[in-house]
């Protein structure tokens, strides 16, 4: 069982920054952070594999926000530049296989293990 710890969620105004830290107890073969806003599905914002370096992202954040990690402390981020209202939301971490099988890196089902979920408030 793998556990993931996320931290740096908050608010703020439109066109700042946040950062978001998800923090896993073990390795897994890919890291990504899904969002769901009220009322609305949950929809994956981006991913990466871990230790190879290939990311993936939705359209929606595209040039706005960077997923990393830091594989010696287990830890992914999420860099979140020129933040929108649209942005607003609760943010999972999630890791398992992520696509690394050739499944979708954006379907919920590809990863086994979900963290509690941070909220980020984007206000105009």
């Amino acid at each position: 069982q793998v556990q993931l710890v996320e931290s740096g969620g908050g608010s703020a105004q439109a066109g700042e920054s946040l950062r978001l830290s998800c923090r896993a107890s073990a390795y897994t073969y890919s890291v990504a952070w899904f969002r769901q806003a009220p009322g609305k599905e949950r929809e994956g914002v981006a991913s990466i594999l871990t230790g190879g370096g290939r990311t993936d992202y939705a359209d929606s954040v595209s040039g706005r926000f960077t997923i990393s990690e830091d594989t010696a402390k287990k830890t992914a981020y999420l860099q979140m530049d020129s933040l929108k209202t649209e942005d607003t939301a609760m943010y999972f971490c999630a890791a398992g296989r992520g696509g690394f099988f050739g499944g979708s890196w954006s379907s919920s089902s590809e990863y086994e293990y979900w963290g509690q979920g941070t909220q980020v408030t984007v206000s105009s």
